[in-house]
């Protein structure tokens, strides 16, 4: 399978491809064990939704349950954090649901149907479902379905035909993916399009994965900044100089005193003098009277009400974009996350407590981005300045493109890793 969460290989005969589903779903459902050559054709991300959805005890033959009446679905959709989103939703999706007859649904985190629309003729077939607003199609109750399983699993996936779960969505194809608050990284619900077996087709996956990020960017306009006086705020990432806002007042720190608050910032509740030493200075002759002087310089430059002592710690809570960064990522909201991060933490930074959480963050970030396989998102860290010779994104980037863009990945992958051979001898890098 060139990308397992796209529902198609490339050349597979969808027909072919239906009846091996059918027949393996047949058997999972009936309690017996489907034949390896069977069993094949479904991917792991729906053999996994298969079996939960088995534990939850969803019935094969049932039909998805409509939780909020009308009038609770106006006041709930009125207060849902996504309502800001719908104008750009509808604006992105509107001609290509109506010209392929296709639906476009927006589920909260629990899986409830808040907006389903589209074509009239596609709206009133999945009404014979309850694919309608109100209606919960989260795992535990509706089975395997792009927007429920997109929300169990926390990232985008496409479900073809009879990859559902319950037999009255077989003749559907669904992808879904989630959106997140861009602040805090939780998850707000999913997007999702759904229609005929015309969508399972990568581009499918990519569009809504599209509109997706354009609602959590839409979110991250609309949210509002930290009240002056109220909190502090710091910009460190991708620059050697931090940024430091307080009561309206911007300030450009010194390196010493960019490091000093950034670690601070990582540690609200505080750090011992020692502890914040040790975490400055490779040298360990540095004395704390040292620290101690330009403890002293940084209250003068930044105001006596910003520090406090015993501990040293903040004297307001500090908005990080570092910190920020890292509770998306936390929270698995990786294109918010890559939005968010405009470059390494302090990168000229040599402190032993920065360069740690520098590493950390930028592993994560790589991590994520790699085990995620969006070649959007690849692309944007491979093209970045300090991604641009990360060997191992490249080689990910090269496993996901699409072909008709894969020349150019390959030609810089062959590059890099010519580059590394001659760095570390004959020995090709293992990948």
């Amino acid at each position: 399978m060139d990308d397992p969460w796209v529902a198609l290989e490339r050349g597979a005969d969808p027909v072919e491809r239906t009846r091996a589903l059918r027949r393996a779903h047949e058997a999972f459902t009936g309690g017996g064990r489907p034949p390896e050559s069977v069993r094949a054709v479904v991917r792991p991300v729906v053999a996994a939704s298969w079996r939960r959805s088995a534990r939850a005890r969803v019935c094969p033959d049932g039909a998805a349950c409509v939780e909020l009446d009308e009038d609770a679905l106006a006041a709930y959709r009125e207060a849902h954090p996504l309502a800001a989103v719908m104008p750009v939703v509808r604006e992105l999706t509107g001609a290509y649901a109506r010209d392929g007859e296709h639906l476009v649904a927006v589920c909260d985190a629990y899986g409830r149907l808040l907006w389903v629309e589209g074509h009239p003729g596609a709206l009133r077939r999945a009404g014979r479902m309850n694919f309608v607003a109100g209606a919960r199609w989260a795992e535990s109750a509706a089975g395997t379905n792009a927007p429920g399983t997109a929300i169990a699993v926390d990232r985008p996936v496409q479900v073809y035909a009879a990859e559902h779960f319950r037999r009255p969505v077989q003749g559907w194809t669904c992808a879904a993916a989630p959106v997140h608050d861009p602040r805090t990284g939780r998850l707000l619900g999913a997007v999702d399009i759904t229609g005929g077996d015309r969508l399972a087709h990568p581009h499918s996956l990519a569009f809504v994965q599209a509109v997706a990020r354009a609602a959590e960017s839409q979110l991250a306009l609309r949210s509002p900044a930290p009240e002056a006086g109220d909190r502090l705020r710091l910009t460190a990432l991708g620059r050697d100089e931090a940024v430091l806002v307080a009561d309206g007042r911007r300030t450009r720190l010194s390196r010493r005193h960019s490091e000093i608050l950034v670690l601070l910032a990582h540690q609200p509740q505080g750090m011992g003098g020692e502890e914040l030493l040790a975490a400055l200075y490779e040298d360990e002759s540095v004395t704390p009277v040292t620290l101690r002087a330009e403890l002293s310089r940084l209250r003068a430059v930044v105001g006596p009400g910003v520090m406090r002592s015993r501990p040293y710690r903040p004297a307001a809570p500090v908005d990080a974009d570092f910190g920020a960064v890292g509770r998306r990522l936390a929270s698995g909201a990786v294109a918010s996350a890559l939005e968010g991060y405009a470059g390494p933490l302090l990168p000229g930074s040599c402190a032993p407590g920065v360069v740690r959480l520098r590493r950390r963050l930028a592993d994560g970030m790589r991590a994520a981005l790699i085990e995620r396989g969006d070649p959007a998102l690849l692309a944007d860290w491979a093209h970045s300045p300090w991604g641009e010779e990360d060997v191992e994104v490249w080689r990910a980037l090269a496993a996901t493109v699409p072909a008709g863009g894969l020349g150019p990945v390959r030609a810089r992958l062959e590059a890099l890793e010519e580059e590394l051979t001659g760095a570390t001898g004959s020995q090709r890098p293992a990948p």
